[in-house]
């Protein structure tokens, strides 16, 4: 019988083992990296290193917006290769919340977006940016074709897959398509990848938060631009 206890002592504790590792391994894979993907969509204030970089491009010497309203954003986006990447954006600290739940929510649904990096990366030209398909917000500019600064001056704004979601405008009965090479993603009846409508995850969520979509717009037509008043 002592034999017997021993053995049934030893199964016991064997299984117990088992057990234990089972836990500890499922909170390695289930618990570590959801405290790691926490950390990845983050803001911080504009940082000494930060503003090195926009110094004098999205944020020029005459710039009016205060860098004390201003929030840095780091955040995970999946590109259109299935590929987990590392996005950056600068915002108004007033929209910061809202941009990082709704890249929080389009990461998880695997939502792809081809690039997102500072605009500074283009030297803050916008064209250069749309036409690398960049996601990006913050940029101390007027509206193209004019001499009034753009929300995204302010950092309420934001362009989502510029390229394949371009800014249509008409001057003189003339159709003026920006970035150059975008004509054919104007012609919203096609089907391609990137496309925002209305059925689109990516509007559906910017609405939720309360911006505006500038596909919703009259006398012209912004498919990649939301922005918040």
């Amino acid at each position: 019988m002592q034999k017997t206890d021993k053995s049934l002592l030893s199964l016991f504790k064997c299984k117990e083992m088992k057990r234990l590792l089972f836990f500890w391994i499922y909170g390695l894979f289930f618990f570590v990296p959801m405290s790691g993907q926490e950390a990845s969509f983050c803001q911080t204030v504009i940082t000494d290193s930060v503003f090195s970089r926009i110094n004098g491009v999205s944020y020029p010497e005459h710039c009016t917006t205060l860098l004390s309203d201003l929030r840095y954003l780091q955040v995970l986006h999946y590109n259109m290769e299935g590929e987990v990447c590392k996005g950056e954006l600068i915002c108004h600290h007033s929209i910061a919340d809202d941009l990082l739940a709704i890249f929080k929510e389009l990461y998880q649904a695997k939502y792809p977006i081809g690039r997102m990096v500072l605009v500074d990366e283009y030297d803050a030209d916008d064209e250069a940016s749309m036409q690398a398909n960049n996601t990006s917000a913050f940029n101390y500019r007027y509206i193209s074709g004019t001499r009034r600064l753009s929300k995204h001056s302010q950092g309420l704004a934001i362009d989502i897959n510029p390229l394949y979601n371009p800014y249509v405008r008409w001057r003189n009965g003339k159709r003026i398509v920006s970035p150059k090479g975008a004509e054919k993603y104007a012609d919203r009846s096609l089907s391609f990848p990137y496309k925002i409508t209305r059925d689109d995850l990516c509007y559906k969520l910017f609405k939720k938060y309360g911006f505006t979509w500038g596909g919703d717009w009259k006398n012209s037509k912004d498919y990649q631009h939301f922005e918040k008043k």
